[in-house]
């Protein structure tokens, strides 16, 4: 019994739409499976496993070194130890269940952009002490915004440069943090 309430013809025009949106969604998740690098296989995904782990296990013997303190007098350490904690948990995870995910990735030339991310992180902490965290900060920003995200040079330069004058009017003039400063 149709509705009297709608026109005559509406429903065969809304099953038109929709399956014009399943078409189209069809489409488009074939495009991305063709767009999407091949997979890396399960020894990969077990091997990243075991470096999430490592790392976690790095972080909670120096945290732990740090002192966790008490629960109601927190130590310099306790908030990285439980993140560490989570770290190692998830990793064992996927260490035990990785075998049969498929969202690993070969490494391939676009692999390195997550090598650049590091290795300017790395610098950052190398300079921060001697420099101050002012221009390592925007250097980073900078780094990020122009070639990791691609970025115009315009809009890279503002946000960098922004982005660091928030933090410092944030951390060092309300919060009133140490942190290492040029200025």
């Amino acid at each position: 019994m149709s509705d009297p309430t709608k026109p005559p013809g509406a429903e065969p025009e809304q099953a038109a739409v929709a399956m014009d949106l399943q078409e189209e969604a069809d489409r488009l998740q074939a495009e991305l499976e063709e767009a999407r690098p091949p997979h890396a296989g399960p020894i990969s995904q077990i091997a990243a496993a075991l470096v999430a782990l490592a790392v976690g296990v790095f972080g909670a013997v120096g945290s732990y070194a740090l002192g966790l303190g008490r629960l109601t007098q927190p130590g310099p350490g306790l908030w990285p130890f439980a993140i560490s904690v989570v770290i190692i948990v998830l990793s064992a995870v996927l260490v035990v269940t990785g075998r049969g995910l498929q969202d690993t990735e070969r490494f391939s030339r676009s692999s390195l952009l997550t090598a650049v991310g590091l290795v300017t992180l790395v610098g950052l902490a190398a300079l921060l002490p001697v420099i101050g965290f002012e221009v390592p900060s925007l250097l980073l920003m900078f780094i990020w915004l122009r070639w990791l995200g691609k970025e115009s040079w315009r809009s890279s330069i503002v946000i960098s440069i922004g982005a660091v004058a928030v933090f410092y009017v944030l951390f060092v003039l309300l919060l009133q943090i140490p942190l290492p400063r040029l200025i």
